[in-house]
């Protein structure tokens, strides 16, 4: 599963987007970090690294809402 891993101090929240076991525990071990998102920026910045995410995908990994959310608000630039 392809989801979000809290990180940050208290009421400070930036997140990782993590391959993980589906029943790992939130902030458990992942298998690879393939982006970031901190919403506290303005406007909230999220990182991807596209080929990870869709190596992962390809293999049967599912999205969160939320990451799938973000994957879509920002799509992969336009090849040259």
């Amino acid at each position: 599963m392809i989801r979000l891993a809290r990180m940050g101090a208290r009421k400070q929240p930036y997140y990782r987007i993590v391959v993980i076991e589906k029943r790992s525990a939130r902030n458990g071990r992942s298998l690879e970090v393939v982006g970031t998102y901190n919403p506290r920026t303005n406007p909230a910045s999220v990182e991807l690294k596209r080929d990870r995410i869709d190596y992962w995908t390809g293999k049967g990994a599912q999205m969160s809402d939320r990451v799938a959310k973000l994957v879509q608000q920002n799509p992969a630039p336009a090849a040259a």
